[in-house]
């Protein structure tokens, strides 16, 4: 790579050189007579002017005058340049040059190979030695990859950094790590029904292919995954099946304890979708995982005793606005507004983007299994 760089970098030493040279053999286009001539007919117009008696005779000293004075000008203007234009071209080329030679030491000086890395690393470190309550996800993913990257036959943090890349709204993220994930544990169902999840949602709700072959390899390693008997029973439903995906779903629901998480919502689903023969417009979300929904909420309340200690910082506030906002809790998110208003009423900008914020719609929640 590094014998690449240095061709390109010669390769281009010899072009702009060439470009130089002939820059400097160049001769420069003399337009002196092309600038003088339209006083040369100004002048000649107010001679024949006067030929036809059309201006007095103190109109025509004034009219000679004036055109004179013009093309005396223009002439004088034209002899100021030097007529091989030898001075203007050598310091454009010496301006040229100069910069090429000081691009070349700089990027010698700063942009050599084996400089050590730019801060970033720094900044997981400091994020990694930090309270996670304080963190974002995008934060806590940078994190989990360094971790993932220290334990590379461990599934472990991979799928964590999945859900925090889910909450960080970037699911593409979330669906690269479960694919490395689920190569290290083949036989690990509830990952496998992450993947499809993951699917889902990238595909706003449809269950595609890709979704039914990852919630199949789930079931394949536990019959009894729940996620995984969900999304299918409600992929029937989707293709048609209506029947069969509602007795999937009874099914699943008799197996659930009287207190799991979800299984309210999915009675109240059943009995939507038998009383009108389809399933609900409602597509779901990253945030309709359980897992995911407390991952944001202690996250947003980490940041609230953080702004707490440490109120100083527009830029948080924005953030824990925003997020009240998105999820829906106006009472929290109106307190946020007032608390940071008060700290900040004296800056325009903070106090916009804090009412932007504020303005966020609430994100649609659909709890599932």
């Amino acid at each position: 790579m590094i014998a690449f760089w240095i061709a390109a970098a010669g390769l281009s030493v010899v072009t702009a050189g060439l470009v130089l040279r002939e820059a400097a053999r160049a001769r420069p286009v003399d337009d002196a007579d092309t600038r003088l001539e339209p006083h040369r007919r100004r002048l000649a117009e107010v001679e024949r002017l006067a030929q036809d008696g059309l201006l007095a005779e103190d109109e025509l000293k004034a009219a000679r005058a004036e055109a004179g004075r013009s093309l005396l000008a223009a002439a004088e203007q034209s002899e100021t340049w030097p007529r091989d234009g030898a001075g203007p071209r050598k310091v454009a080329v010496a301006a040229v040059g100069l910069a090429c030679a000081l691009a070349a030491g700089l990027y010698i000086v700063v942009g050599r190979p084996g400089l050590p890395d730019q801060p970033f690393t720094q900044r997981v470190a400091a994020w990694r030695a930090a309270d996670p309550a304080t963190l974002d996800p995008g934060k806590i993913a940078a994190v989990l990859e360094g971790v993932a990257a220290e334990r590379p036959n461990d599934p472990e943090p991979l799928v964590f950094m999945a859900k925090a890349r889910a909450a960080a709204g970037d699911m593409a993220g979330a669906e690269q790590a479960l694919r490395k994930a689920v190569r290290i544990a083949p036989k690990r169902a509830d990952i496998w029904s992450l993947l499809g999840e993951t699917f889902v949602i990238e595909a706003k709700g449809q269950i595609g292919s890709d979704a039914k072959l990852a919630f199949g390899e789930a079931l394949k390693a536990d019959p009894a995954d729940v996620r995984a008997r969900y999304y299918l029973a409600r992929a029937r439903i989707a293709e048609g099946d209506v029947a069969g995906g509602l007795a999937d779903w009874r099914g699943l629901l008799a197996g659930l304890a009287p207190n799991a998480p979800g299984r309210e919502s999915l009675a109240a689903e059943i009995a939507l979708v038998q009383a009108s023969g389809k399933l609900p417009g409602a597509e779901p979300a990253a945030e309709a995982n359980p897992q995911v929904q407390g991952m944001i909420a202690g996250m947003v309340d980490g940041l609230a005793q953080r702004l707490k200690q440490s109120p100083d910082d527009p830029d948080g506030w924005v953030r824990l606005v925003r997020a009240y906002a998105v999820l829906g809790e106006t009472t929290k998110r109106d307190a946020a507004l007032a608390t940071a208003t008060a700290l900040f009423k004296d800056q325009p900008k903070v106090m916009s983007a804090l009412r932007q914020a504020a303005d966020t719609p609430a994100q649609a929640k659909t709890t599932t299994p």
